[in-house]
């Protein structure tokens, strides 16, 4: 959020993209809330998995990467993309 004067609040949806090292297609959207799930190969061959898309508030993050800690995948980046604009 380089360059932008919004603060990110505990409440308040935001934008995330969350990458972890393992291999989910993307029949595991729905077990994450929607976000899109695409998978890449790292340069030595192991496949790195980014679920990315709107998260509802923190809690709900949390809630997500509770769920990849229960699945055992090694947690690699959480970043917030941008946050929510209220309409």
């Amino acid at each position: 959020m380089k360059g932008t004067t919004q603060r990110l609040r505990l409440d308040e949806p935001a934008t995330y993209q969350i990458k972890v090292q393992g291999r989910l297609n993307d029949t595991w959207s729905a077990w994450f809330d929607g976000l899109t799930v695409s998978v890449e190969a790292n340069g030595d061959g192991t496949a790195i998995t980014t679920l990315a898309g709107s998260v509802a508030d923190q809690g709900a993050l949390y809630g997500l990467l509770s769920r990849i800690r229960d699945l055992g995948l090694p947690l690699l980046l959480v970043q917030c993309i941008r946050k929510e604009v209220e309409k």
